[in-house]
């Protein structure tokens, strides 16, 4: 009989799955149809709950299919997106749409609350700053202005709390889901009395606190006839899908740093103490699911959107269609014509490493006419490493150890970007050779809370996987320091 582990990553447009025996070695994995989103007004992104749940029920099932009959699933943890709200009644049934973190519409009374002074005493004890689309201020606004469903609410789910309540009919969430919601005291670790009654609600209308790896209960009997997963099978409190992330990558100490590379880019740390004294305002405080430890953390703003764009109207011509891959291996090549140069400048125009959120208008200052496609293209890889350092060196200025990067997203695609990135910011990176690691990381949850593993370390050598290492380049760091000079000059004339 083989033993095995489920990890779900519950994301934002779909779900996923991967089955990995005690080994480490995958036995099956499946992927949901995508979610629909819905903006009944300008600004509002809603996704049907029940679509949700009929996503984990999907890769449930597939999962059973495909995993033989010798083959016993001993537990299953989740990797869930957190920020977005689900308002349900006392038996836990929705009473409303999911509001996604994406949503926008508590713009209004967000700023209210900064411009009354709100933020200053909210995020001391939250760890975060007053954001659209979190829990904290979307139930606020479902009371101002929806009280007919504001009255009908009796229980107020993260997605997170929603699945583990119809996997085992327990309301469970987990410290770095809840976190998320900004309603719970960052240095109790239980839901903050003031945060509620900002919001307009009460702790006991949330799901109770457990911690990450702790055993929620076995799965309820109809779900595995229904799905073919294995009777018994001990649904284990999973995390924030950027936390289990970090688990799985092993990123559980002070120094280490994930670097997400999508449309946005957020880089997080780990902290062995909640204490916000001393560090940079904009910076978030969350839990990690590894014990005793938590995350910092940093939107950089759409550093990948400004690729995408030059991408898409400098690089691709009206008839291509290819992949992320094969379009980093088409300018990769190109690349490698270029050299640093700490001359020619690319200014982001959605936002950096001060004001991650705004969308700003940007471009290239000393363009010259012989420079190239692609010297404008390394510009813009490099105005992301100088983003990237501007934003490490405030966090080093404070004490807080920065010693490794690891580098995941569509940027780690480029053979020539990390290389840069590297030699900007004097780090070594790591490129993780795996492509669902929230998964991994709930599947590490999962063993270490069943048994199976002794420790996340015991668990993490035989489910870590391989990576490629990129070293400092030393020859090209003092071009890169003077080109970083130049950077913040301009930008700081400028803006």
């Amino acid at each position: 009989m083989i033993e095995a582990l489920l990890g779900i990553d519950v994301g934002t447009t779909s779900t996923k799955a991967v089955l990995f025996n005690r080994e480490g070695q995958e036995l099956a994995r499946a992927v949901s149809a995508a979610y629909r989103n819905q903006s009944p007004q300008p600004g509002w992104v809603e996704q049907d709950p029940e679509e949700v749940w009929a996503a984990v029920l999907s890769v449930l099932t597939q999962i059973g299919e495909q995993k033989g009959a010798q083959t016993q699933i001993k537990a299953i943890s989740m990797a869930v997106q957190s920020g977005s709200l689900i308002p349900a009644d006392q038996d836990g049934e929705p009473v409303y749409p999911l509001i996604t973190w994406l949503d926008g519409r508590s713009a209004g009374l967000v700023q209210a609350w900064r411009e009354s002074g709100v933020e200053e005493w909210v995020k001391p004890i939250s760890g975060w700053p007053l954001i659209t689309g979190l829990c904290l201020p979307n139930i606020a606004w479902l009371r101002d202005n929806n009280p007919a469903v504001f009255q009908r609410s009796r229980h107020y789910f993260s997605v997170n709390d929603f699945i583990a309540y119809r996997l085992t009919g327990k309301m469970i969430s987990n410290p770095s889901n809840a976190g998320g919601m900004q309603l719970v005291d960052l240095h109790s670790g239980d839901w903050s009395q003031s945060l509620c009654e900002l919001a307009g609600i009460r702790p006991e209308m949330l799901s109770q606190m457990t911690p990450s790896g702790a055993v929620i209960g076995a799965l309820k009997p109809g779900v595995c006839q229904t799905t073919g997963i294995t009777p018994g099978s001990l649904l284990i409190n999973g995390g924030h899908d950027q936390v289990c992330t970090a688990l799985g990558l092993g990123i559980n100490d002070p120094g280490k740093y994930l670097l997400a590379c999508g449309t946005a880019w957020v880089f997080t740390g780990i902290l062995n103490s909640p204490d916000l004294e001393g560090l940079p305002p904009v910076l978030s405080l969350n839990f990690h699911a590894y014990p005793q430890r938590w995350t910092l953390s940093q939107s950089l703003g759409g550093l990948g959107a400004s690729q995408e764009w030059w991408l898409q109207n400098a690089w691709q011509g009206s008839g291509d269609i290819l992949s992320r891959r094969d379009t980093y291996a088409r300018l990769d090549d190109a690349m490698r014509s270029t050299h640093p140069n700490a001359d020619l400048f690319f200014l982001p125009m959605t936002g950096g490493h001060a004001d991650p959120a705004t969308t700003q208008r940007g471009g290239f200052i000393g363009l010259d006419f012989n420079h190239t496609r692609a010297d404008m293209t390394r510009a813009i890889m490099e105005s992301a490493g100088y983003e990237l350092r501007w934003a490490l060196d405030t966090i080093r200025s404070t004490n807080q150890p920065v010693e490794k990067l690891w580098m995941v997203g569509g940027a780690s695609q480029s053979s020539v970007w990390p290389a840069i990135l590297a030699e900007i910011t004097g780090l070594p990176i790591e490129l993780p050779q795996y492509d669902n690691w929230p998964a991994l990381g709930a599947a590490v949850l999962a063993g270490v809370g069943s048994g199976v593993y002794s420790s996340v370390e015991e668990a993490l050598g035989f489910l870590q996987k391989p990576a490629k290492q990129v070293a400092v380049q030393a020859h090209n760091q003092n071009i890169y320091a003077r080109g970083f000079q130049n950077y913040k000059e301009i930008l700081q004339k400028i803006r």
